[in-house]
């Protein structure tokens, strides 16, 4: 089950009789409803569920073959522009990191700037739409059991959490995705992290490739970044966040180019939050049903939050647990919820009050424009303090076992 050709993946037939695609067989019923809805959109994300990244799985493959102090020192300082170690390295690791010198030609530096406005002025409600809807709904794909399979979230639930916050927030700081910020750093590392574990489960005994296609595939990949995108729009204002059209275009605009930069194909990148929000539902449609490993991500990630935001007293902790599968519950439906296995709560009225609460708290923020200064600091403080930061800043170390237990620190 190590990357070689699958006899059992099932060939789909073109109009003409000619086989057009191949597909991991825990596919072909999701495929099959999803084809008849949006045909060309179906079949490109199953073709994307056999894909991983052709520029970063090489360069990946490459680094692993080094020792780890001259692995790390290559990575360290082609990402920080040393030249000294750029022109050390081997031409395919030099080749992949000056790609990122330019930013590509669709990139709108002030669009960016005017999604980052509204994100700062949504931050609380965009923080919690996060936790409660786009991280749940974006386990309810077979990415989730390359996470439970290496035990990422079991051995180290609360870090990764918080480096997902460290993402977000970074991408969406001023310049956050210049060449030499933290939010494009951020962004490849994730890449380069999810290359490795690809090559580390395809080298294990536990990866189905003939049923489960690419772990971290580009579709889920692509998927992810719908979800967190376009989804996060969604679900924020579900809750009472408010953005005009020009800061949900350049919110849009800041994820696509972290997409890309995290790998998404050109034929996975969506152009904008409508055609996401179709890439979502019709690639949710293809996926598998809700299976053991979705369950266990859905309740970890719930029942992580209180650690994360440091919590300790046992009850404090079951109540805020408690409160997130309320709103949880409330976003993404009660059918995906019981499926997901979570317990059973009122939502009746949920959605409204958090609206209502939302719309008074902007009316008194513009009362009091004081008020809403040391709000929006204090929010921004919340969100800096359940991010991930070391003192010794980025580290671009990957795991070097497929199971997180015996791998090293990273």
């Amino acid at each position: 089950m190590s990357g070689e050709k699958s006899p059992y993946s099932q060939t789909l037939g073109g109009q003409d009789g000619h086989a057009i695609l191949k597909m991991p067989s825990d596919y072909a019923a999701g495929y099959e409803k999803a084809r008849q809805i949006e045909p060309e959109i179906a079949a490109n994300y199953i073709a994307h569920t056999t894909i991983g990244d052709p520029e970063a799985d090489p360069v990946v493959d490459l680094l692993f073959s080094m020792p780890a102090r001259e692995r790390n020192r290559l990575v360290q300082g082609c990402m920080d522009q040393d030249e000294a170690i750029k022109r050390d390295a081997p031409e395919p690791v030099r080749n992949f990191f000056e790609k990122l010198d330019d930013a590509p030609e669709w990139f709108d530096p002030s669009l960016a700037r005017v999604g980052i406005r509204g994100f700062h002025a949504n931050l609380d409600l965009l923080l919690q739409a996060f936790v409660a809807g786009v991280l749940v709904e974006g386990f309810t794909s077979y990415i989730s059991k390359p996470f439970v399979i290496t035990g990422r979230l079991r051995e180290q639930g609360v870090r990764r959490l918080k480096q997902n916050n460290r993402h977000v927030m970074e991408i969406f700081l001023p310049g956050g995705m210049e060449r030499y910020a933290d939010g494009l750093k951020l962004s490849v590392r994730i890449r380069l992290t999810h290359a490795q574990i690809r090559r580390l489960l395809l080298r294990s005994d536990d990866w189905d490739v003939d049923a489960w296609g690419m772990p971290l595939s580009a579709a889920h990949i692509g998927l992810a970044a719908a979800n967190f995108s376009a989804r996060m729009l969604m679900h924020s204002e579900r809750i009472g966040a408010a953005f005009s059209k020009e800061e949900r275009d350049g919110f849009m605009h800041v994820w696509r180019y972290s997409a890309h930069l995290m790998g998404v194909p050109e034929a996975m990148l969506w152009k904008d939050e409508r055609d996401a929000l179709k890439l979502y539902d019709i690639g949710i449609m293809c996926e598998p049903p809700i299976d053991f490993e979705s369950i266990i991500m859905a309740n970890s990630l719930v029942n992580a939050v209180p650690a994360v935001v440091g919590i300790t007293d046992s009850e404090e902790r079951e109540k805020l647990a408690n409160l997130i599968y309320t709103i949880s519950r409330a976003l993404i439906g009660d059918d995906l919820a019981d499926q997901l296995k979570y317990p059973k709560t009122r939502t009746f009225g949920v959605l409204p009050i958090l609206r209502m609460r939302a719309r008074y708290a902007r009316a008194m923020r513009k009362v009091f424009p004081g008020r809403a200064r040391a709000y929006s600091f204090n929010i921004l403080s919340h969100f800096i303090d359940v991010s991930a930061y070391d003192e010794e800043g980025i580290s671009y170390d990957m795991p070097t076992h497929a199971y997180a237990e015996r791998s090293e620190g990273w």
